[in-house]
């Protein structure tokens, strides 16, 4: 389907135009006509399918037919990054129609400064819940009384991170006559119970279950967790990676694991939470813009990136649940393009691997590099990251993986030449 089907007027559909937008998702065709109605929806899809734009395009559209300089849209979100990603994509779509997009959120930005912006004119405002909450506090002036468009992007994440209290506390500061839409790729007990108290008779929406898409290959690299790092050192010299996120389970590592990839020559940084903003978005700037080919990452920090053109997503570190495996490598292989997941797997995995066959109901490929050592000695450089273990978790079972063992292209070593890459 084709966006000029659904009626935007021309200041959308030219930024539509500008963006390289021509065939809708199949969560755009379902979402916006219902959204442009001024129903409530509820959206569930998972990662990569086109859900920021579903709701983002006839938001935009709605908005144009009122008055403007009024705080009528607020977008709630989970992350700054993910906020800043999502007013990105609004002043993009909607950059001929004079509507302007601020963010709010914590960090080292002034309370004044963010207050000045929520009532100087804005027309969406894209949040963090814990921040906007504290400038509601103590507030004489209720500066959300003219919302009336309300949406929770990735609800899930919004729970998962402990915005609970917070989210029923602004709802409160809401009038009640408002649209509401919410979009997840998991529906918890927590999302249910809110779907019943505040949305009224929404649109349901689901596409699909939440699974990888079947442009990415997934392959398993079993080791022992003190031999991933020599091992990662193998598999970049023998694989052709464009640009990668490498996931850690936590900040430490993360630190830790882009360090040595610099020590090698590779170009690459930490994404993690101990970083301040500003940092945060020229990292992630000069990834996107192809000057960083690793970006070493945290679930936390990575959660709502959006990059084009990922070439692969290895899990240096498993996640802890099968859909955040799924959120994980979701991240590559969009748009129908062939992206590649690798993940060093240890014993302590083994739980982990099978309730994501389980939910994907096929097995996945391992593959045994026939020149690596599988019986090195530690790399003592890597002791900061070695020093680092979890103990395993209880996981539904699944058939077991398969196991296939192939050669390498080319001869292995446990250190890697450094290059410039």
């Amino acid at each position: 389907m084709n966006f000029t089907e659904f009626n935007f007027n021309t200041q959308i559909l030219s930024g539509i135009q500008t963006q390289g937008y021509r065939t809708a998702t199949p969560i755009q065709i379902k979402a916006i006509p219902a959204i442009l109605q001024g129903r409530d929806v509820v959206g569930l899809a998972q990662t990569g399918t086109g859900k920021t734009a579903a709701y983002a395009l006839p938001l935009l559209q709605q908005l144009t037919e009122g008055p403007p300089g009024q705080l009528r849209a607020l977008i709630l979100s989970p992350t700054r990054d993910l906020a800043d990603q999502i007013c990105v994509a609004m002043n993009h779509f909607g950059r001929q129609t004079h509507l302007r997009c601020a963010t709010i959120y914590g960090g080292k930005i002034n309370y004044t400064r963010q207050y000045q912006l929520l009532t100087g004119g804005v027309d969406i405002i894209v949040a963090c819940p814990g921040r906007l909450l504290d400038l509601l506090q103590g507030k004489k002036n209720n500066f959300l009384q003219q919302v009336k468009h309300l949406v929770l992007d990735e609800a899930d994440h919004l729970f998962d991170h402990g915005f609970r209290d917070a989210i029923y506390h602004i709802l409160k500061h809401l009038p009640p006559r408002r649209q509401n839409l919410l979009f997840s790729a998991t529906m918890s007990a927590d999302i249910r119970l809110l779907i019943d108290k505040v949305l009224h008779r929404p649109v349901r929406i689901q596409i699909g279950e939440p699974k990888p898409a079947v442009t990415i290959t997934q392959t398993l690299f079993p080791v022992s967790e003190t031999l991933k790092v020599n091992l990662l050192e193998t598999i970049l010299q023998n694989h052709s990676i464009h640009s990668a996120i490498i996931f850690t389970r936590t900040k430490h590592r993360a630190q830790c694991l882009a360090e040595h990839l610099r020590d090698l020559g590779y170009k690459a940084t930490s994404f993690q939470g101990n970083l301040s903003q500003s940092r945060r978005k020229t990292a992630l700037g000069k990834f996107r813009q192809g000057e960083l080919k690793f970006l070493v990452a945290t679930d936390v920090a990575a959660r709502g990136i959006d990059i084009d053109h990922l070439s692969h997503v290895i899990n240096f570190d498993m996640p802890n649940t099968a859909i955040e495996y799924t959120h994980r490598i979701g991240r590559t292989g969009r748009a129908d393009k062939l992206g590649m997941a690798f993940s060093l797997i240890t014993k302590n995995d083994r739980r982990k691997i099978q309730s994501i066959e389980h939910l994907q109901k096929k097995r996945l490929e391992e593959c045994i590099i026939a020149e690596f050592d599988y019986h090195a000695k530690i790399n003592p450089s890597m002791e900061p990251l070695n020093a680092y273990r979890r103990k395993p978790l209880s996981y539904p079972h699944s058939p077991s993986t398969s196991r296939k063992k192939i050669a390498s292209p080319r001869h292995s070593t446990l250190r890697s030449k450094k290059k410039n890459s």
